[in-house]
């Protein structure tokens, strides 16, 4: 069966975080030093994961990708990987990390049947990388980035937020490091996910500025979006030397093709990135309701979907009166992952 929205979205990808725990606290996703984190008998286990994930391929969903927080911090989470690659209707498990600990855990998860991966990567400076996790050290995830290389890995994007008086000076360079290693280089528009970020629109360097940027030191061509729905534009060097992502997710929103649900660490799920709603799937889970039930739960709560966040958000900004993120409850960018 697959279910649609009333928007005739699929259900397609979801995205699970496996925990709200996570060893950086980056500006733009955990700016606090402190955070109420869910208590671990609340988190659900690989099991429920699992028995979850089969629901939603019932429905159509064939992609997953886990999560955080950080999926890595969570002891063992290649198994977790292992039971998700042999459920019958998912055809592809990812994996999005900041990397620290990559190195050390790439042979499990490749060997568990984790093809794709996401790295995020802000800046190739020490110093600044320092600033924007307000904890991390560069070295271990350029590390991680050789370990995800030499397991052969048929998909490393590398993921950049662009801020601008940050990281937007280092467009080229990080664009240059990608082509170099034979990784998919992906900037993103800076979004105010949550409500902890103090985000500001003239912080957001636009699409269009970063093709510009590109397009002065290389000739690329657009190619589209992956399976004609996927969040980033992609662009194809001209030379031959690999693939360049933008997400445009502030100026150039997707919400029409947006076919992704999130399932939070304790069990619930959400809709939109940008949704202050979570729907409980863990209590019934954990009381027995059977499959079916299960099933038909979720496709109510999918059917019933609307979101559109970003294309109203870009239609505020447009605005005279323009858009103001404080007006908007959303939930943290840890509890949903990204």
């Amino acid at each position: 069966m697959n279910v649609k929205d009333a928007l005739n979205r699929p259900i397609r990808d979801i995205r699970i975080s496996v925990t709200d725990r996570c060893n950086y606290r980056c500006a733009y996703c955990m700016p606090n030093e402190e955070y109420d984190w869910v208590n671990r008998d609340e988190i659900l286990s690989f099991e429920e994961i699992a028995c979850l994930t089969r629901i939603f391929a019932g429905l159509g969903t064939e992609k997953v990708r886990l999560t955080g927080g950080e999926p890595l911090v969570r002891k063992d989470v290649h198994e977790l990987v292992r039971m998700l690659a042999r459920l019958p209707g998912i055809r592809d498990v990812s994996l999005t990390t900041n990397g620290a600990l990559l190195a050390e855990q790439m042979p499990d998860l490749s060997a568990a049947g984790l093809k794709r991966i996401n790295i995020s990567l802000d800046t190739l400076d020490a110093a600044k990388f320092r600033t924007i996790t307000q904890r991390g050290e560069l070295a271990p995830v350029l590390n991680g980035i050789v370990a995800a290389r030499k397991a052969g890995l048929q998909s490393i994007k590398i993921n950049c937020v662009v801020i601008r008086k940050f990281n937007d000076d280092e467009i080229i360079d990080l664009a240059d490091f990608a082509r170099r290693y034979s990784l998919t280089m992906r900037f993103i528009e800076y979004m105010d996910v949550g409500d902890s970020n103090e985000w500001r629109f003239d912080r957001v360097v636009p699409k269009r500025e970063i093709l510009e940027i590109l397009r002065a030191r290389f000739p690329i061509r657009e190619i589209g979006r992956a399976d004609g729905r996927a969040p980033a534009v992609d662009y194809k060097y001209e030379d031959g030397r690999g693939v360049v992502g933008v997400i445009g997710s502030v100026t150039e929103p997707f919400c029409g093709t947006c076919d992704r649900a999130r399932l939070t660490a304790d069990g619930k799920l959400v809709t939109c990135l940008f949704s202050n709603v979570g729907h409980d799937l863990k209590t019934p889970l954990r009381l027995g309701e059977s499959d079916e039930k299960l099933s038909a739960r979720i496709a109510d709560i999918w059917t019933g979907r609307r979101d559109r966040f970003s294309d109203d958000r870009w239609g505020a900004l447009k605005t005279r009166s323009g858009y103001d993120p404080k007006q908007y409850s959303k939930i943290e960018m840890i509890r949903l992952g990204g």
